[in-house]
């Protein structure tokens, strides 16, 4: 029989209220070995908490039992609502490990008993996944369209519309002699083929989910003693780099992560750009600064010479020092980090430039496990042309198979029973 697992589902104690999960085929029974008679099921109800072991009281507790499978994971699943000392989830913990068939869930297991027993799909753990490291408000709106379901909804049509396909192709290939089987047009196959490569083809142009995860990757470049240090500390907001007005202070990279108006940003600090660099550490900084800025996805360009590419951010730096009160024409715009001239609008330059980069609040985001999958049906997708039935079936089969592992199920037996179903062949 499969264990029973058990864990706290709450934030870690001390906290007022603490939940302790039980799920699996025993949960039931060791949940009346602590309180006796059960409530109705998804009505809470008070109970006292006793340790079958010797009677003792554990804690006075609200119960709720949930019978399988319309349950979170699929399987009977009872909820202790325990005060949330550590002693009191310690003590009810120490009770359940103690009890046949039961022990502590592993990390993410009761996810995965909802996936093993079909109550989501992988798509929706990995989205589950992702809500749960949340820390911006778009990582947070991103996550949970697709924890709700929305990829597996879009993975499941096209799924549908290429089981019909491939029925209908199936028919031609093995039934094509049955009366009831009408003939198939091969340039309109091959057409709704081509529509559903498209829908995916514009899935995976756009921006990936780990662009929001990981962070915009902001970059400050210039010369030396141009104000990149001082900027860096500005933007995040306390003093993450030494400032000093003696040259080369900053010898390497100084990377801080910032959130700002829901976007999360990766700012990178970088040695000052010379062509005469003092010595082998100033070098190498130079070289990292380099690296860092082909890998950006924003740079500010605090230089006042033009940047090695137009598409920096140029900005006015240093605009509190004497001589450097004009806005020369060919900057965005100018800037004191020390006195907090112009911050407010560089930040806005810099999140209208990161939205564009970031995935759409209306758009499915896709990981890279995704990405490469449903890359994988696309070009299965993109082979099935032509009138040879054969070749067309491979394919489809091929992208069926690449949709199945987006969704975590297997194999596609479906197809069968489609023919079946939608078709009279049977006699």
């Amino acid at each position: 029989m499969r264990e029973t697992i058990f864990a706290t589902s709450s934030g870690a104690p001390p906290a007022a209220i603490a939940i302790v999960r039980l799920s699996g085929p025993s949960a039931f029974t060791i949940a009346r070995g602590l309180v006796g008679d059960l409530p109705v099921p998804r009505r809470a109800a008070l109970r006292a908490l006793h340790d079958p072991r010797d009677g003792s009281v554990l804690d006075r507790a609200l119960v709720l039992v949930f019978p399988g499978p319309r349950t979170a994971t699929g399987e009977d699943l009872v909820e202790f609502q325990v005060h949330g000392g550590r002693a009191v989830v310690l003590a009810v913990e120490a009770c359940l490990a103690a009890q046949p068939g039961a022990r502590h869930a592993e990390a993410g297991e009761f996810t995965r008993r909802a996936l093993e027993n079909g109550v989501i799909d992988l798509t929706e753990a990995e989205g589950l996944g992702d809500l749960l490291s949340a820390q911006t408000e778009t990582q947070r709106r991103a996550a949970l369209r697709v924890a709700e379901g929305g990829l597996r909804a879009q993975v499941d049509r096209w799924t549908d519309r290429l089981i019909d396909i491939a029925a209908r192709i199936e028919a031609q290939l093995d039934f094509s002699d049955e009366d009831d089987v009408t003939s198939e047009n091969s340039d309109e196959i091959v057409a709704a083929i081509a529509a559903t490569a498209a829908e995916i083809a514009r899935l995976l142009s756009a921006p990936p989910v780990e662009r929001l995860f990981d962070g915009v990757r902001l970059v400050l470049a210039g010369p030396p003693n141009s104000g990149k240090s001082t900027l860096l500390n500005a933007l995040a907001g306390r003093e993450v780099a030494i400032v000093s007005a003696i040259s080369g202070t900053t010898r390497d990279r100084i990377e801080v992560p910032v959130e700002r108006g829901g976007i999360a940003y990766l700012l990178t600090d970088t040695a000052g750009l010379t062509d005469f660099p003092g010595d082998e550490i100033e070098r190498i900084g130079i070289e990292r600064a380099a690296d860092a800025i082909a890998s950006a996805d924003i740079v500010v360009w605090l230089g006042d010479d033009a940047p090695s590419d137009p598409a920096h951010l140029r900005v006015h730096a240093r605009a509190d020092l004497p001589g450097r009160d004009a806005l020369p024409s060919d900057r965005v715009l100018a800037l004191s980090a020390k006195t907090g001239e112009g911050l407010d609008g560089l930040w806005e330059v810099i999140a209208q430039r990161a939205r564009a980069l970031l995935p759409q609040e209306d758009v499915l985001t896709t990981n890279r496990r995704q990405r490469g999958l449903l890359s994988a049906c696309l070009e299965h997708l993109q082979a099935a042309t032509g009138s040879d039935f054969l070749i067309v079936a491979e394919e489809v089969r091929g992208a069926l198979k690449a949709l199945d592992a987006v969704a975590g199920r297997s194999g596609i037996e479906n197809v069968l029973d489609a023919i079946f179903s939608r078709f009279c062949i049977g006699k």
